[in-house]
């Protein structure tokens, strides 16, 4: 039989491994914000032809004269995107005049602009639906497990799980940390449609190995609480797996063939997913057994 409680702490120290970088990334580059959190404006232009790198440079020129900065310029033939500090509807046209007249024809496709208030407030009710649907998390496991047998409680189960999803959640941004310092990865309200949903599937497959764990002790008791979790999660295993890899076989055939829209939010559910499963199995379930460890040890 495989023990998986028996090994818990090289799990532990496999996820700090997996963490750390990502921790440090944010403390040191922290996230690369999309304007909808930051504010700022994002215009698409066609030109008739490719630019070279003069044209470009005199783009640049242009808008540095209007006393607007330039975030971030993409250049990909005779498409050209650049995310800049806001731009009105009168800089728009002025800059669109003097583009014309010093680089050429050309057509603007979509030009957005997001006020740096509205960005902060984004930004800001974006970190509130995190903790609520956390402290919910918490609230919710403590009282579906309330008649969950002794040696254990239902808050720490729900305990527990916020370790596990907090784990999950430091996986995903320490991932897009470094992903936005290396790579430009932007950070956008999609990335927190996918944390919020990683959150959710992390709970469920952490709450299918707990509810084992309730069935187990009520069945045999808890006199052995480690051998009880243990055999929980092998029970468990098999189904936590298989719904796992449905899932993140669907995700890696979006990521290849869904296109450039979606990319980058496939990605995060596809590290959260993958994070999740993980943590679920090989951190929140065998913390239970730490814990219990603990309690005993100061009753003795």
């Amino acid at each position: 039989m495989i023990n998986i409680i028996g090994k818990k702490y090289w799990y532990f120290l496999f996820s700090l491994i997996i963490i750390i970088p990502g921790i440090f990334s944010l403390f040191k580059y922290g996230l690369n914000l999309s304007i909808e959190f930051t504010g700022g404006s994002t215009i698409n232009y066609t030109f008739s032809k490719a630019l070279t790198n003069d044209q470009i440079s005199k783009i640049k020129t242009i808008f540095t004269q209007n006393k607007i900065k330039i975030i971030n310029l993409e250049n990909s033939g005779t498409d050209l995107t650049i995310k800049s500090q806001p731009v009105d509807q009168k800089q728009d046209v002025l800059i669109n005049n003097q583009i014309q007249k010093s680089v050429g024809n050309f057509k603007q496709n979509s030009y957005e602009t997001v006020g740096p208030t509205i960005g902060t407030e984004t930004l800001r009710n974006a970190l509130y639906g995190l903790i609520v649907a956390s402290i919910l998390i918490v609230l919710y496991i403590t009282w579906s497990f309330r008649k969950v047998p002794k040696p254990t409680s239902s808050f720490r189960f729900g305990i527990s799980a916020i370790v596990a999803l907090i784990h999950d959640v430091l996986v995903l941004l320490g991932t897009f940390s470094i992903l936005g310092h290396f790579f430009g990865i932007e950070i956008d309200s999609l990335f927190v449609t996918a944390a919020l949903t990683v959150i959710g599937f992390s709970v469920h497959d952490t709450i299918v190995v707990f509810d084992r764990i309730r069935e187990n002790l009520r069945r045999v008791g808890g006199e052995n609480f480690a051998e009880v979790v243990n055999d929980s999660i092998l029970q468990t295993l098999d189904r936590s797996l298989n719904t796992s890899l449905t899932v993140i076989l669907v995700l890696i055939a979006l990521l290849i063939f869904g296109g450039d829209t979606i990319r980058w939010f496939v990605l995060a559910l596809l590290v959260g997913v993958t994070s999740g499963t993980y943590s679920s199995i090989f951190n929140a379930a065998p913390l239970l057994v730490v814990w219990q460890d603990l309690v005993n040890k100061r009753q003795k």
